[in-house]
């Protein structure tokens, strides 16, 4: 094999790692920025707890059906404090705007109201909770 044929291959596995790494880092940020600021079902923070708590702690039914009402109770608390967050983050960045407003030329101004008319639509959007068809397998505890 002859120094050029190796350094083409060299390349050519370079490339092929690169790729595979920047494929990776895409679908990991999509994955984590859907789970993060994605709409979430109702109770599926705590369908989520009861999973794992069944899995790592090895409940049995009977002590599965003794902490539910916990578990519950502390979902629809986790589904209330990340509503309640996501409506800060929001007034927090409308007040911001408010403020930058006045310095921006009146083309700026439009843009930064385009700006936000793309971000109300974008959110009203993903409010909408995604139909659940009766053949989506329920998530499993691995």
């Amino acid at each position: 094999m002859n120094s050029a044929l190796k350094w083409k291959l060299i390349a050519g596995f370079l490339l092929v790692f690169l790729a595979g790494g920047a494929t990776g880092v895409f679908v990991s940020a999509a994955t984590a920025h859907r789970f993060l600021f994605g709409p979430h079902r109702h109770g599926y923070a705590a369908k989520a707890m009861k999973n794992r708590l069944q899995w790592q702690l090895r409940l049995t039914d009977e002590q599965m059906a003794k902490i539910s009402p916990i578990i519950e109770k502390t979902g629809a608390q986790l589904e209330e404090i990340r509503g309640e967050t996501g409506r800060r983050v929001r007034e927090t960045i409308a007040e911001a705007h408010r403020e930058i407003a006045p310095v921006l030329t009146p083309e700026q101004q439009q843009r930064l109201q385009q700006m936000e008319e793309r971000h109300r639509r974008w959110f009203q959007h993903r409010q909408r909770p995604a139909p659940v068809s009766p053949a989506t397998p329920e998530a499993s505890p691995h």
